[in-house]
């Protein structure tokens, strides 16, 4: 016979070997089962918060079943048990108004310390100027003048489950936001064309970036290493594949780094002088056009009745000043988008120079950088 009197007894013998079972392997798993390890003070301040009120709430879990569990077994009918008939208990009023009201203050308050200390963006030692765009970063830094994109760097063959995947698949880029540790860095963040938001959970910051309008946060990275976000908005297709990766090194490397910026920069603008031949072009515009692949597609055959084909396509072979126009200022009303902002003077020449000489668009002609350059003049 069914013993409910030994179930009873057994049961805190097995809540509590099922809490300790599940501690433990939240331990073992290195946060896999919660938050990444936080690597900055808001990101702590966030994690210490989140585990407050995940224990709130197992206490709560705890009380309420165990006199949900206790009534039903003490008082089942076949015990004999009667309902008790009263209403209107002031004391029962008091009690469950009193004790949520103070779980909740007691949740209020530190919650709401770690929301202040979030927007307190005062006393920045750097700022970086962030602008989405579908689907890369733009990452401006105005303090030194560097500036660049940054775009998802995992191979196309990967996505296409035509080789083995990764590592890091889907959150590596070809361009790294390079910061340095214990500076406090304020962040001005906005959109050019649909809302994103910028994520990376161990710095503990995340942001909508809205076109119009500038969002702000900060951060203070406490130790150097490589952290790994996304955008955690659906800007739409391919929206999984706006990945974020931050590089935090010593304040001496990068002032290095920042050096090395700009003398890049400055080899690119003499580059954008020199007459380049058109095999060169179509090399380095068969990697720009990697930006344009999502749309278009690999092959350049695009999505029928969605985006647009390269290949056979009357912009693609047709006069070369309606195919840079295109490219450069893009076609309103449409997923366009204008690049004359996005690429230099190089790479916009490389990219048409690559679409009308790829996917059987074979047209033959070349467009130099000074051209792009005279374009903007």
């Amino acid at each position: 016979m069914f013993d409910t009197r030994r179930l009873v007894c057994a049961l805190p013998r097995a809540l509590a070997g099922l809490g300790l079972f599940l501690v433990s392997g939240v331990a073992a798993a290195d946060y896999a089962l919660n938050f990444q390890r936080p690597v900055t003070e808001i990101a702590a301040d966030l994690y210490d918060l989140h585990m407050l009120i995940f224990w709130v709430c197992v206490v709560i879990f705890v009380v309420v079943f165990t006199i949900m569990f206790y009534a039903v077994f003490s008082h089942r009918k076949s015990r004999g048990a009667k309902a008790a008939s009263f209403h209107e208990s002031t004391t029962l009023e008091v009690i469950w108004t009193v004790i949520p009201f103070v779980i909740l203050i007691g949740m209020a308050i530190p919650s709401t310390r770690t929301l202040l200390k979030m927007e307190d963006t005062t006393g920045a030692d750097m700022t970086v100027n962030i602008t989405a765009y579908q689907w890369k970063w733009e990452y401006e830094y105005p303090d030194s003048g560097v500036h660049f994109f940054s775009t998802l760097a995992t191979p196309r063959a990967q996505i296409l489950n035509q080789e083995e995947k990764g590592e890091h698949y889907l959150l590596e880029v070809d361009n790294e936001l390079v910061l340095p540790v214990g500076r406090k860095i304020r962040f001005s963040l906005t959109a050019n064309d649909v809302i994103h938001a910028w994520w990376v959970p161990q710095l503990g910051v995340k942001k909508d970036a809205i076109p119009g309008f500038i969002n702000e946060m900060w951060t203070r990275i406490d130790e150097p290493g490589v952290y790994r976000g996304q955008c955690a908005e659906l800007c739409g297709k391919d929206h999984g594949f706006m990945p974020i990766v931050v590089r935090a090194v010593a304040p001496a490397e990068f002032d290095a780094w920042v050096a090395a910026q700009k003398g890049v920069a400055s080899a690119e603008a003499a580059q954008a002088d020199k007459t380049w031949s058109r095999e060169e072009l179509i090399a380095r515009g068969e990697k720009v056009y990697a930006q344009c692949a999502a749309c278009h597609g690999p092959t350049g055959q695009g999505v029928p009745n969605v985006f647009p084909a390269i290949a056979g396509s009357a912009i693609a072979t047709g006069p070369v000043d309606g195919h840079l126009d295109r490219v450069m200022n893009g076609k309103p009303g449409t997923a366009m988008q204008a690049f004359a902002e996005q690429l230099n003077d190089i790479d916009i020449a490389a990219v048409v120079t690559f679409q009308r000489n790829a996917f059987g668009n074979s047209v033959g002609d070349s467009v130099q950088p000074s051209d792009v350059k005279a374009r903007r003049q």
